[in-house]
């Protein structure tokens, strides 16, 4: 079993609010989350101590201390996600889930927490290609996404023909298994907002890096169940922690000082 680490176990160095009067009090209500752990560094199993954490995690933890309420995480993979919530299967998902009016239609968003930008993922000695104009004029190359994501979307009406059927374009469950195609060379680019991409170029020891320009702004939103009462109280929550500061040393923790083994 995956162990959770809260942000005072993760040694965050921000001043955990004790629950505040002007928020809404969940009194000790229990949030089941859904997780796919896959998406560093907003949400992943760090490969030194096998626990569970990153920038959401500590987030909630958050969250939960200024609200009252007790949060627990269930592993689902990315295509069940969203069936998921929308059908009341859990309270809340979380894994930089980009706010897109199409998905509004199955699930309720909350505010955004954190804009991002699209970047292209390639290999750290890849020289074919520097932008999304050349990789679409070489027939050769391929590129590796998830069904149903923004990364997919991109990479059809944003770097290739439109065509969502079309050979180029590689489909796998998990972003974790793009990178790993990638890395293999069974493709040769991998989509994902600034966010995820740097946490892997990171992570990868010079094996990976980004290219290009970017492609694009993103913002990123937790997702409930059409019409649930937590999102307001989520939302006051978000709205205190960015007027304190804490999302801006969430950001610093795990955008700038962050290391996989530090």
């Amino acid at each position: 079993m995956l162990k959770i680490l809260s942000a005072a176990a993760a040694t965050l160095t921000i001043a955990t609010a004790t629950f505040a009067a002007d928020l809404p009090d969940l009194q000790g209500r229990e949030i089941v989350v859904a997780t796919e752990n896959a998406y560093p560094p907003l949400q992943f199993v760090d490969p030194d101590s096998g626990d569970a954490v990153g920038w959401e995690y500590d987030a909630m933890a958050e969250i939960a201390e200024r609200l009252n309420a007790k949060v627990v995480y269930e592993n689902v993979s990315w295509d069940a996600m969203i069936p998921a919530v929308s059908e009341a299967q859990f309270d809340m998902g979380m894994t930089g889930i980009t706010i897109r009016d199409d998905r509004k239609e199955k699930v309720d968003f909350s505010d955004t927490y954190m804009t991002s930008e699209m970047v292209m993922l390639v290999r750290g000695d890849e020289d074919r290609f520097a932008s999304a104009e050349e990789f679409a004029a070489n027939d050769d190359l391929l590129v590796a996404a998830q069904p149903g994501t923004t990364p997919f979307y991109v990479a059809v009406y944003d770097v290739l023909d439109g065509d969502e059927a079309n050979a180029r374009i590689k489909l796998f469950e998990t972003f974790g298994a793009t990178v790993q195609a990638l890395r293999a060379g069974d493709v040769d680019l991998s989509l994902t907002d600034s966010v995820g991409g740097e946490g892997y170029v990171a992570a990868s020891e010079g094996k990976l890096k980004i290219v290009g320009e970017k492609l694009g702004t993103e913002d990123f939103g937790f997702i409930f169940p059409k019409g649930s009462d937590l999102v307001a109280p989520i939302n006051a929550a978000i709205a205190d922690m960015r007027a304190d500061g804490t999302i801006d040393a969430l950001d610093k923790k795990w955008f700038l000082d962050f290391k996989v083994g530090g």
